[in-house]
């Protein structure tokens, strides 16, 4: 090759990248026409999502009904991710935990437990971090393949201590989207409230659309949350032999969800209009009769722990927790409902253990809930026997 035809080669790759760098300055400078072709009209979808409705909610329903713990229950949530079609129908199929006792997407952590047999969890706590990790399932297992439910730690402040609750173990960020709620004790350690991040109704009402900044509020009101329930331990001042007293007051529960509705009232009514009154008195038709239906919606369920019983043999303090817990601690507790005897003739639900909590190990604890409290409340009333309480112990 001659030395003309290298630079007459040169200078075509030089005019090259000048009308190049020309071209993508004028863009910058200049409006040019959208020469851009338009987006076909029929976008191809998925094949996955042009399944029939009826295959795809056979697949999805034995799927539903193989995969009945964690981590095998992630495969119902990959269902619901596929696409659109695939997640209407794994959401018409998959039912609450009040039904079907499974915990399946993060809004079933605030949804009432099963009725007939408890939800069991576990729970690890970490000294050094101050953090506590709710798991799903019997026990801790080897593999830590287990189901991760809630995790919470301990902030001290200088007159209470806060325990924020996530749904992830490294972010407990109050503005982040894993933030689920709080537990907030007083300076004792003796009263606890439980808040969750949904918006109170007076909030909503008068701004549905605005979200409060954390650094707006006052530091010591929580920002654009709601109580849902009030823990009290009694004061042990006397310094007397016993376990811990403790009360829950739960706000957002009423009274009538662990007590049948009544009909007696409907009986004593066709009774005493059939039977005829003496002469000057007022028949018991005409006399109030207390709605005693209102009444439990009105009142709120209050749980207070099942008194234990003293043994001789072994001189301690114990309560039947059906072999799930193993280890003799303060911490131990079983919680039933606080159901006046004139309202409910029966014993069972008198008896019923809504919550139970105990130690199995070191840094180890068990956690069995039911029906009417939800993973985050039971949770919330567990870690609050992490607090030191000075005035509780004897």
């Amino acid at each position: 090759m001659s030395f003309k035809s290298i630079l007459r080669d040169l200078k075509e790759v030089r005019g090259g990248l000048g009308g190049i760098s020309k071209r993508s300055w004028s863009k910058s400078s200049h409006i040019a026409p959208d020469q851009t072709t338009p987006l076909p009209e029929n976008i191809p979808q998925s094949p996955w999502a042009s399944l029939p409705p009826e295959l795809l909610l056979d697949i999805i329903r034995r799927v539903e009904e193989s995969e009945t713990a964690w981590p095998a229950r992630a495969a119902v949530v990959s269902c619901a991710s596929v696409c659109k079609s695939w997640r209407e129908i794994t959401m018409e199929i998959v039912r609450i935990p009040e039904q079907c006792g499974k915990l399946t997407f993060p809004i079933s952590l605030k949804q009432p437990g099963p009725r007939d047999s408890p939800i069991q969890c576990f729970i690890k706590r970490n000294r050094a971090t101050a953090t506590y990790i709710l798991y799903y399932g019997l026990m801790p297992s080897e593999t830590e393949s287990d189901k991760l439910l809630l995790a919470a730690r301990r902030i001290r402040r200088a007159t209470c201590t806060d325990f924020i609750i996530s749904l992830s173990p490294k972010n407990f960020s109050r503005s982040s989207s894993t933030y689920v709620g709080k537990l907030r004790s007083g300076f004792l350690g003796t009263k606890f409230s439980i808040y969750d991040n949904q918006t109170a109704s007076s909030t909503t009402q008068s701004q549905p659309n605005r979200r409060l900044n954390p650094k707006q509020a006052a530091p010591k009101l929580p920002a654009n949350c709601t109580t849902v329930g009030n823990i009290t331990y009694e004061l042990n001042v006397l310094r007397t032999r016993g376990p811990r007293r403790m009360h829950c007051a739960m706000d957002s529960i009423p009274l009538s969800s662990v007590i049948a509705e009544p009909t007696v009232v409907e009986g004593i009514e066709e009774e005493v209009s059939s039977s005829p009154s003496p002469k000057g008195e007022t028949s018991s038709t005409d006399r109030e009769i207390p709605d005693i239906s209102r009444r439990l919606r009105d009142q709120p369920l209050v749980l207070k722990n099942k008194s234990p019983r003293w043994h001789e043999q072994l001189q301690c303090w114990c309560l039947n927790f059906k072999g799930r817990v193993t280890v003799a601690s303060v911490k131990n507790f079983q919680l039933v409902a606080d159901i006046d005897t004139s309202l409910d003739a029966s014993t069972e639900e008198h008896e019923r253990v809504i919550l139970q909590f105990g130690k199995i190990g070191k840094d180890i604890f068990t956690m069995d809930y039911r029906y009417p409290l939800s993973a985050f409340q039971a949770f919330a009333i567990c870690i609050s026997s992490f607090d030191t309480k000075p005035a509780c112990e004897g």
